[in-house]
């Protein structure tokens, strides 16, 4: 079933529905449902758009299709029934209101479920073939069953959806056979894989209107060290009822849980461009009962980070202006990020906002090509929050890196900070950029490197956090203390560096070092790891970490924040009960 509404229209709000299932599906909860009620239960939720993803299996578009196709016969040949008339017509009422889209919800290896999501005109034919290269069994191509034996792994089943033209979403990522779930016993390397490989378009979550601080979009929003892609994150029904069972309210019905779209028109190529893109904003949890989704009150429950940050004005007085094209530079020399102009980073209180959005816009259009070289191209709009209108600006990861200010100034992000490059620092940029333009060794004839173990293997029990951190080593020269400081998140180190020169993360370390020197009989060990103190600063709790080596050294891991803690040292903190 298609629509014919493909004609452009202003950009609006449209609910969707991403993930349905129907009577097709072996677990459909309801007997006796027709397709004509399916249909008719997403109009009466105001759905705009919506996807049958039945298991393993589209025989629910099949049955759709040909039902239609039936009383579309029927009527050519003059034999419709008044009873079988009036579904007709409902039928096609029908489809011009929601756009129906075929898909599936596929089960890979070791039972994650995957959501293949394709534009109107995709044939039945087309789907069960690539069902059958993801090798669902053809006896089972119609029983719409969950378990369907050994079928391809995650990373495949991505990819040859992706090509064949679909949106590839995980299902329920956080939940039951999911790709995010946590405490999966799969490895790290692989739940970075499986969240974050480039053929998958978004995560479906269940806890996506959740606030706390370990939710699992805040956990995809590009601040993690090893999850350094924002996702698009979005929520369904995971309907398997018409509407919500009274006896259990976590079995949902159609659209009980949805996502709502900023889109052109309705229709598959504008949903999918959405997921492709980098404008976060264009989705947002659907409430009925309450005021719209803020995403900029949900950014300001996040804070400052190393991807987003805030100032409450752009005026040159003061040098305001000056600071956010800091931010701007510091974005694109680290791994891009959001700046909110007329807010703060606090979570109370109602936005300054921007009077003028339009000349702000024209002003940082016009002073970025003349202060910031090499050229950046920003994307800039205005979001509305609590009544006032916020400048937004996202800044993309540089491709040339070092960007600057007056072709002297670089500076970087570290964490929720901007600072100034020192010379280890705008080195590394350079040879990132080089990195990205040399042709790989072995094309040039030179025999490719021999992989070196990582650092963390050579005498450390367990892997270092990925946030904070590490004085690697110390030097005295007449009186003074030089310093070598290793960033934990991407591995640099920067040289020589004083008390009175660090920044503040490193003049933390730095003070700590020479003034509150760990003493291993206070540590407070789980094993060769141990927690040496915590403390709160810029709204985050941060913690010292401690490593034994196999030669009875220790090493220090310095402010170590939330985004960096997994594994042993998430389990540390849990068995001291300050997680």
């Amino acid at each position: 079933m298609t629509s014919s509404r493909k004609k452009k229209q202003k950009r609006q709000w449209r609910q969707v529905d991403l993930h349905l299932h129907t009577p097709a599906s072996a677990d459909w909860a309801e007997p006796g449902v027709t397709f004509l009620d399916w249909l008719q239960a997403t109009e009466r939720k105001g759905l705009d758009i919506v996807a049958i993803t039945d298991h393993n299996t589209v025989a629910g578009v099949a049955r759709l299709r040909q039902e239609l196709e039936r009383l579309s016969w029927l009527e050519n040949s003059g034999r419709l029934q008044n009873e079988e008339k009036a579904a007709l017509k409902e039928f096609r009422r029908l489809g011009e209101k929601v756009l129906v889209l075929p898909a599936f919800e596929f089960t890979a290896t070791f039972g994650f479920h995957v959501l293949g999501i394709f534009p109107p005109e995709t044939s039945v034919r087309q789907l069960e073939l690539l069902l059958l290269r993801l090798n669902v069994p053809a006896d089972k191509l119609d029983e719409g069953s969950t378990e369907v034996g050994a079928t391809a792994d995650v990373l495949t089943a991505y990819r040859l959806i992706h090509e064949a033209g679909g949106l590839v979403i995980a299902a329920h990522a956080n939940s039951t056979h999911g790709v995010a779930m946590r405490n999966f016993p799969f490895g790290g390397q692989t739940k970075i894989a499986y969240t974050q490989d480039p053929h998958l378009h978004g995560l479906e979550l269940t806890d996506l209107e959740s606030t706390g601080r370990r939710t699992t979009a805040r956990f995809y929003n590009g601040s993690k060290p090893e999850y350094p892609r924002r996702m698009h994150c979005i929520q369904g029904s995971d309907a398997h009822r018409l509407r919500r069972d009274p006896k259990d309210k976590a079995h949902l019905g159609i659209g009980d849980r949805t996502t709502e779209v900023l889109l052109p028109d309705v229709s598959f190529e504008a949903l999918k461009a959405i997921f492709e893109g980098h404008d976060f904003t264009l989705t947002r949890p659907y409430r009925a009962a309450k005021a719209p989704f803020d995403h900029v009150s949900a950014a300001r429950e996040q804070g400052s980070s190393i991807v987003q940050s805030f100032h409450e004005s752009m005026s040159r007085s003061g040098g305001r202006m000056h600071k956010v094209l800091c931010d701007v530079v510091a974005f694109a020399n680290t791994k891009g990020g959001t700046i909110y102009v007329g807010v703060s980073a606090s979570r109370k209180g109602v936005p300054a906002g921007i009077a003028n959005p339009e000349e702000a816009i024209a002003s940082l259009r016009a002073e970025m090509p003349r202060k910031i070289t090499p050229p950046l191209e920003v994307t800039m709009d205005t979001l509305q929050s609590q009544g006032k209108q916020v400048l937004r600006l996202v800044v993309p990861e540089g491709s040339d890196k070092p960007y600057m200010i007056d072709d002297i100034k670089v500076y970087v992000r570290q964490e929720a900070e901007t600072n100034l490059a020192v010379r280890d620092e705008v080195v590394q940029l350079i040879r990132e950029t080089l990195a990205q333009t040399e042709p790989p060794a072995e094309k040039m004839g030179v025999p490719a490197a021999t992989p070196q173990p990582t650092p963390w293997q050579e005498g450390r029990p367990v892997e270092p956090p990925k946030v904070g951190v590490q004085i690697v080593e110390t030097v005295e020269r007449k009186g003074v203390f030089y310093h070598t400081v290793k960033d934990l998140r991407n591995g640099n180190i920067v040289r020589n560096v004083t008390r009175e020169s660090a920044r503040k993360l490193w003049r933390y370390a730095i003070t700590q070092m020479e003034t509150n020197p760990v003493v291993a009989d206070k540590v407070k060990w789980t094993g060769d790891v141990g927690l040496w103190q915590k403390r709160r600063r810029a709204r985050k709790t941060r913690y010292d970490f401690v490593q034994r080596m196999t030669n009875g050294s220790l090493e220090v891991y310095y402010g170590v924040t939330e985004e960096g803690i997994e594994g042993v040292w998430q389990r540390l903190l849990e068995e001291e009960g300050t997680a």
